[in-house]
């Protein structure tokens, strides 16, 4: 069976990981949700995340989850853009989580980064996610 959206998949654990107080969880591996997993751990909402062997040629990330005062650090992650709606923003119209608390990824020309990173180097692109 195919996965229609990979990137939703992986929040939906680390979300469903979280309400179950869990300190790891596992997640097929991709190069999209690498790039994703690199900004989350930048913007210090995860602890981070290694490439761990599942058999049969396939890899897995085992990613990390953080806690402060045994409360989750994510207190909300979703997905924007989906595979039925794609949802684009140019550099100028790139929406504030939280009215800056929190953070935006795109997928830009220029590689995933986090919403200021995309003003700093004056690219938009599509939305793929907000964390707060």
């Amino acid at each position: 069976m195919t996965m229609t959206d990979p990137l939703g998949d992986m929040l939906t654990r680390i979300r469903n990981a979280q309400l179950r107080k869990k300190s790891k969880v596992n997640t097929p591996a991709s190069k999209l949700r690498a790039n994703v997993l690199d900004v989350l751990k930048s913007e210090g909402y995860i602890r981070g995340y290694t490439s761990v062997e599942a058999g049969a040629g396939r890899s897995e990330f085992e990613i990390e989850l953080k806690y402060f005062d045994g409360e989750p650090v994510i207190r909300t992650i979703e997905r924007v853009s989906k595979p039925g709606r794609r949802v684009y923003s140019s550099v100028a119209n790139i929406p504030r989580v939280a009215n800056g608390l929190g953070v935006t990824i795109l997928s830009t020309p220029k590689g995933v980064m986090a919403d200021h990173d995309a003003r700093e180097s004056n690219v938009g692109g599509e939305v793929l996610c907000r964390v707060f």
